[in-house]
C-alpha cells in the first residue's frame, strides 16, 4: 500500500526565513508548513521561532508540542505518536506529521541515519517486502529547495520521533 498526499513544502533557507535561525529553522519550517496545509496560510517563520522555543541547536519534540498546543488553541490536535501504525492512521486520513531524526538526544550516536538531527514533514509511506519507506520533504538547502525523499524506516527506527499536528474536527469535540 502506497499513500503520498499532495503537499506544498517550504525551505528552510528562504528569504522570508531570518538569516540568524536559517541553520535550525527545520522545527519552525516544518510545524508551518503542517499548518499551512491545513489552513491555506503559513505563520511568519521569524516568530514562530521564537514562540517555539527553537535554539541554534534545535527544537525538542516536547518544546514543539507544548508550546505549539498554546498557539494553536483547541482547534489542533498535537501529541506525540509513538506506533507505527498509529502514524500510518494519521497518514490515511490525509494528516501530514512532523518527523523528527535525532541521534544525539536518543543516544545513538553511531547509529546510520538519514539525518543526525533534523526536523521533516511527513506526508506518506509505501509498505515494502521488508521495509515501510516514509516519503518526506526534506525542508531544503541553501542552494535548492526541499525536496520529497524516501527513507528507510527499519534503519532509521531508534533515532526517529512523530508528532500529530492535526485538525480537530467538530464531531472531537
Amino acid at each position: 500500500m502506497k499513500v503520498l498526499l499532495s503537499f506544498q513544502a517550504m525551505n528552510q533557507y528562504a528569504e522570508q526565513v531570518p538569516p540568524a535561525f536559517r541553520a535550525s529553522a527545520c522545527g519552525p519550517v516544518t510545524a508551518a508548513s503542517i499548518l499551512h496545509y491545513h489552513e491555506g496560510v503559513a505563520p511568519g517563520i521569524g516568530p514562530l521561532y521564537r514562540k517555539l522555543g527553537a535554539t541554534p541547536i534545535g527544537l525538542s519534540a516536547f518544546c514543539l508540542i507544548r508550546r505549539l498546543k498554546k498557539l494553536a488553541g483547541p482547534r489542533y490536535d498535537i501529541k506525540r505518536i509513538r506506533a507505527i501504525e498509529q502514524v500510518k492512521r494519521q497518514l490515511d486520513a490525509g494528516y501530514p506529521l512532523a518527523l523528527k531524526f535525532d541521534r544525539y538526544f536518543s543516544l545513538r550516536w553511531r547509529q546510520a541515519s538519514t539525518f543526525a538531527y533534523h526536523w521533516v514533514p511527513l506526508i506518506g509511506y509505501e509498505e515494502t517486502g521488508d521495509d515501510l519507506l516514509l516519503f518526506i520533504h526534506d525542508n531544503g538547502q541553501k542552494n535548492r529547495p526541499s525536496k520529497l525523499r524516501a527513507v528507510s524506516f527499519r534503519e532509521n527506527r531508534g533515532v526517529l520521533s512523530f508528532v500529530q499536528i492535526s485538525p480537530v474536527s467538530k464531531s472531537d469535540k
